[in-house]
């Protein structure tokens, strides 16, 4: 009987830490369409203090950071959006273009090869951002 108390225990809590895990990413969502930023921010936090390996957590922040004009933190939250989904096409698309906007044509170019070799979505942006990288690039 004891046996089964506990197991009925953490079964109740590990479904209640789940769903407080998507809670918080779903409520960062809503605020983030709101266009509040800072609030969105605190919620995917949370979200990642919960669950660290949350992709999409990453890369609403770094969605957040590029309205903030916030590059590095843009970037480091870009870069382990790709470390933890290395085919997240919208990452390595964003990513891209920073890059291109601090001028480092190479890796840009670099991202962009590597996104066409992946894209299923992004296909059209990688073929736009392929021409604005050669034009840039021979100013």
């Amino acid at each position: 009987m004891k046996k089964y108390l506990i197991i009925l225990f953490f079964s109740f809590f590990i479904s209640n830490l789940l769903f407080a895990k998507s809670q918080y990413f779903q409520e960062g969502l809503n605020l983030y369409k709101k266009k509040k930023f800072d609030d969105a921010k605190f919620k995917f936090e949370q979200d990642i203090l919960y669950n660290p390996k949350s992709e999409l957590s990453y890369l609403y922040l770094s969605k957040i950071y590029n309205k903030q004009d916030k590059q590095n933190l843009e970037e480091q939250n870009l870069n382990t959006v790709i470390l933890l989904n290395p085919k997240n096409e919208e990452a390595i698309y964003n990513l891209a273009k920073l890059k291109l906007i601090n001028s480092d044509y190479n890796r840009s170019q670099e991202l962009n090869t590597r996104l066409k070799l992946i894209c299923n979505d992004f296909c059209n942006k990688s073929d736009n951002l392929k021409i604005e990288i050669e034009n840039l690039s021979k100013k």
